[in-house]
């Protein structure tokens, strides 16, 4: 029996004026397949963000990366690569992650308010490859740990994940 492959992420989409960083762990699937962020046709993360921030669920993927970058949110994941047999988060093999350069990229975003885990896994991955790798002077940056969006947090409706997703909109408003 062979061993499963090493999966890549996918590239960071992150403008230059990004003020939150939404990390999953590491994409799925349909979404590797597809080279697109939150492909799945049931993950949430789309319809999401259509109704906390207005971004067209139904337009073109680049369209909706557009708008979301214009909104102020960037897309990137924990891993860059890691062996992963299908697309549960508990399948990742731990000894194999190879995290993606966060703080160094971080780093560079000057209107960086907050970083956003989409899931507990997300999270945890930050809290053990990312967050101990701060420069001292972001260690203060706010790190949301938020529900997963994935057809797998089944316990999660979109209505509940909106009021679960609510302070996102708080740290893309104006402040100072």
């Amino acid at each position: 029996m062979s061993e499963p492959a090493r999966i890549q992420g996918l590239p960071a989409q992150i403008a230059g004026d990004c003020r939150v960083l939404v990390l999953g762990s590491m994409p799925g699937v349909a979404s590797l397949q597809a080279a697109r962020y939150y492909a799945h046709p049931r993950n949430r993360f789309w319809p999401l963000m259509s109704q906390l921030l207005g971004i067209d669920a139904t337009a073109q993927y680049p369209a909706r990366l557009a708008q979301l970058q214009a909104r102020g949110v960037g897309l990137w994941d924990v891993i860059g690569e890691c062996v992963r047999p299908g697309s549960l988060d508990a399948s990742i093999d731990r000894t194999s992650v190879m995290p993606n350069d966060l703080p160094g990229r971080i780093a560079t975003l000057a209107d960086l308010r907050a970083v956003a885990c989409n899931g507990a896994e997300a999270h945890r991955l930050w809290l053990r490859w990312i967050a101990p790798r701060l420069p001292a002077e972001l260690r203060e940056l706010p790190v949301l740990a938020l529900p997963s969006t994935s057809p797998a947090n089944a316990a999660f409706g979109l209505e509940r994940l909106a009021e679960a997703w609510r302070p996102l909109r708080g740290a893309l408003s104006p402040g100072p």
